[in-house]
């Protein structure tokens, strides 16, 4: 079986502070943990190595290439409404069906 990210991780409160503060290690972090996935398994999925990822995670190393940025979260499949059209890959990036308006009473 293919390794996949858990839908409910982009819930998880502390995932989203690391994605609005560009803390790629800790977001990593938590997306194995809560998706029970191996840092190969990350790997497999964003296409960046196994060894970086674990120097990502661990602070030794930073995530300041944009084209690695877009491989991270097009692989981890974050949904662009946490992201943001300017950190994915816009070829892929799916529509993104908005609700309604929610009408505040008077």
């Amino acid at each position: 079986m293919s390794p996949c990210v858990r839908p409910e991780v982009w819930a998880d409160a502390r995932v989203r502070e690391a994605l609005v503060t560009l803390e790629f290690g800790a977001l990593c972090t938590l997306v194995r943990e809560i998706s029970n996935l191996r840092q190969d398994d990350m790997a497999t999925l964003t296409g960046l190595s196994q060894s970086f990822l674990s120097m990502l995670e661990s602070g030794d190393r930073k995530l300041t290439n944009i084209d690695k940025v877009v491989m991270l979260l097009d692989g981890l499949d974050v949904p662009v409404e946490l992201t943001g059209p300017m950190l994915r890959n816009l070829a892929e990036v799916r529509c993104v069906q908005h609700a309604p308006p929610q009408l505040l009473p008077a």
